[in-house]
């Protein structure tokens, strides 16, 4: 892809998503997150990407929605990079 490497790139972006969980997210507070946890890998036998996220704080409330949130963003990222390459992807 002229974009760059397409699972790498989507690792970032996951990554750079789960930080923005509150922007994108009504009602969702800003909390610190301690760490975060992006992995992607394809499967060729059912021509997919496996996006597997996970996010850490220290404080007394969940990360949940931070992770789901790196999950979308890294989905997206990798639909938008492969469309530009196959239009018949869905």
């Amino acid at each position: 892809n002229k974009k760059g490497d397409v699972l790498a790139v989507a690792r970032i972006a996951g990554i750079q998503g789960s930080k923005l969980t509150s922007t994108l997210i009504p009602l969702c507070h800003n909390i610190f997150i301690s760490g975060v946890k992006v992995d992607l890998t394809l499967d060729a036998s059912t021509y997919s990407v496996l996006i597997r996220t996970q996010a850490t704080t220290v404080g007394p409330t969940g990360v949940e929605m931070e992770a789901l949130t790196a999950a979308s963003v890294a989905a997206l990222t990798v639909y938008d990079m492969c469309k530009a390459v196959s239009k018949s992807i869905t």
